[in-house]
């Protein structure tokens, strides 16, 4: 293949698809609260997955070219096909708007809250990277922008199963907050990585936004997020069935245990496109997804005992009618 065509497929970031891995708890949970069977989706799947993966490129793209004078500063994404200078400005242009339109043009087919999430899916990206709005340089709103994508994700998946109804609310927060955990924990590994080596005046110059923010902050940040996304999570859980529960302490140590990936030295947390590599991560969701599923479809007497018709009920409160 010629060099200059895998330069433009470079900036597209095949690689980075592994990222709609959030549009599977949206089919699963529609499926279950709408009590649909999953082998019914099989054929819209064949239009809306590509549509993602379209769209997600474009931003992709877009992202790219418009931080080429950025990533410069950047130790490696100086090595990136635009920042590096061997991509054409006509050529990046046309490739973005050819993915946008292809992407928006599928996610038509699919169904409606699939169509809405992907122009919400495309919006996002383009507030997010283009001036004069972009904000991926304003402190605090980078990390919720970005994190935006998370929820989009989930509607996106959604939208197969129910085509006209939307997530429940507190589902749509919980997954934004948990993607603003993963975007913060994922800046506290660079931020930690990058001035360890004596470079803080080049982050700076790479992101504005660092100009703002410090090690001390994005841990604490990490933390706030990761509370807040934990009591949507829970919300959720108990509203629509309570043997949910069980599964709530398996998100609990996926939460810490990915925090634990960004203390470490060199941590993945900096390319979310190669967490599939860590074994015990992929356990821990393997362990949550499982749950996930045995609890959709296992009752269990006891919980519903405890915690709605037992004299404890007093302090756990009666949620569940």
């Amino acid at each position: 293949m010629n060099s200059s065509v895998q330069n433009y497929i470079a900036i597209a970031r095949p690689d980075h698809w592994v990222k709609h891995v959030f549009i599977l708890p949206g089919i699963f949970l529609a499926a279950v609260v709408n009590g649909v069977e999953m082998v019914q989706i099989f054929p819209v799947l064949l239009l809306g997955l590509p549509s993602a993966f379209f769209i997600a490129s474009g931003n992709y793209v877009i992202n790219e070219w418009l931080d080429r004078s950025f990533d410069r500063f950047h130790p490696t994404k100086k090595n990136r096909p635009a920042a590096a200078g061997l991509v054409v400005a006509k050529y990046v242009y046309i490739e973005y708007v050819f993915l946008i339109v292809l992407g928006l043009y599928l996610s038509y087919w699919v169904s409606p809250v699939f169509f809405v999430s992907a122009i919400l899916f495309a919006i996002s990206g383009f507030i997010y990277n283009v001036p004069p709005i972009r904000l991926k340089e304003k402190v605090y709103l980078d990390v919720l922008t970005e994190s935006l994508n998370n929820p989009i994700r989930l509607t996106l998946g959604w939208g197969l199963v129910s085509f006209h109804a939307m997530p429940p609310l507190s589902l749509i927060i919980a997954f934004w907050f948990a993607g603003a955990f993963l975007m913060t924990v994922k800046r506290f590994a660079e931020y930690r990585s990058i001035t360890k080596k004596g470079m803080l005046d080049e982050l700076k110059k790479y992101r504005r936004s660092f100009m703002f923010y410090t090690e001390e902050s994005l841990l604490v940040l990490s933390f706030l997020y990761a509370i807040l996304s934990s009591f949507f999570i829970a919300s959720f859980l108990i509203k629509y069935r309570i043997e949910y529960l069980f599964v709530f302490p398996f998100l609990a140590v996926l939460f810490t245990y990915y925090l634990a990936i960004g203390l470490r030295e060199g941590s993945v947390a900096q390319n979310p496109e190669k967490l599939h590599k860590d074994k015990k991560l992929l356990l821990i969701v393997f362990l949550c997804l499982s749950s996930m599923v045995l609890f959709s479809f296992l009752d269990v007497p006891f919980a519903r005992w405890i915690l709605v018709s037992h004299p404890w009920v007093v302090f756990f409160g009666n949620p569940v009618h």
